[in-house]
């Protein structure tokens, strides 16, 4: 059985700000992702953008382990209940 994945539009915005960081992920007002490329740090993001691109599957694997011991908690308290 095949499954069907939602895509969601991830909206990307340029901003020009020494304070902020490189890269910004975040939500839009309809809790849609939302990408914020610092142009201010070009050099940088030019320099490690193989290795920028790369992390997506590292960071997938954080946010799993993260919400696989959410999930863990979350069925520990209901089977005290």
């Amino acid at each position: 059985m095949a499954m069907t994945v939602e895509t969601k539009p991830v909206e990307f915005t340029y901003i020009d700000n020494p304070e902020m960081p490189p890269i910004i992920i975040t939500m839009d007002e309809d809790d849609n992702p939302k990408v914020v490329i610092n142009r201010n740090h070009t050099i940088w993001l030019s320099l490690n953008r193989k290795l920028i691109a790369g992390i997506a599957e590292e960071l997938f694997g954080k946010i799993d382990e993260l919400l696989t011991g959410h999930l863990k908690d979350q069925r520990m308290y209901e089977k005290l209940e």
